[in-house]
């Protein structure tokens, strides 16, 4: 049996795989809803074989992540890899079209969770009621932002924290500055 080396950086395939896990999708399923082998889609995970950027953006589609995301793998000096994560070498996930710029701070998204630099700008909401089966720790860092918790309004600023856990939410930044959250999310959903 194959054993993971941890020396090893991560890489695409691992994140793939994890990605693919933590949304409880078997690889048969997975290469199913592709129209691929589970074979292939094997050595994508094994980073045995490469995706096409295609592969990609079908691969994403069906994990519901951003095509970014899995664009964005830059590997880090193989002496950081696995530990490290530069500011200038931050994976950018999801979009910026509601006013929001979210990075992995996460080396990879191989853990039980992941931690993303969310900066919210100014007069932004992301307009939609957002559910996921997960538990959420914000920090913020800077700003001010307003969050609705299972129909419930809050306001949190410089200092505060807050959490929720597999509950429906919504925020907004109708401030005049942007706000900056440090969020940890358990399972990664990026």
């Amino acid at each position: 049996m194959h054993q993971s080396d941890p020396t090893k950086p991560r890489t695409l395939g691992a994140d793939l795989r994890a990605l693919r896990k933590a949304r409880g999708v078997t690889l048969s399923d997975l290469a199913e809803r592709l129209g691929r082998s589970v074979g292939w889609l094997s050595q994508v995970e094994r980073d045995l074989s490469e995706a096409s950027v295609n592969d990609l953006r079908h691969i994403a589609g069906a994990l519901d992540v951003s095509v970014s995301l899995l664009f964005g793998h830059t590997a880090a000096p193989a002496a950081e890899a696995g530990h490290i994560v530069r500011r200038n070498a931050r994976r950018q996930i999801g979009s910026d079209a509601a006013g929001l710029v979210e990075e992995l701070l996460s080396p990879d998204l191989t853990d039980d969770f992941e931690v993303v630099h969310s900066t919210f700008a100014p007069h932004s909401r992301r307009g939609e009621i957002i559910e996921r089966p997960t538990q959420e720790v914000g920090y913020v860092v800077s700003g001010q932002l307003d969050l609705i918790i299972s129909g419930r309004p809050f306001s949190v600023g410089l200092g505060d924290s807050f959490r929720i856990k597999n509950e429906p939410f919504e925020w907004m930044n109708p401030y005049d500055e942007p706000a900056v959250v440090i969020w940890v999310i358990a399972p990664p959903v990026y």
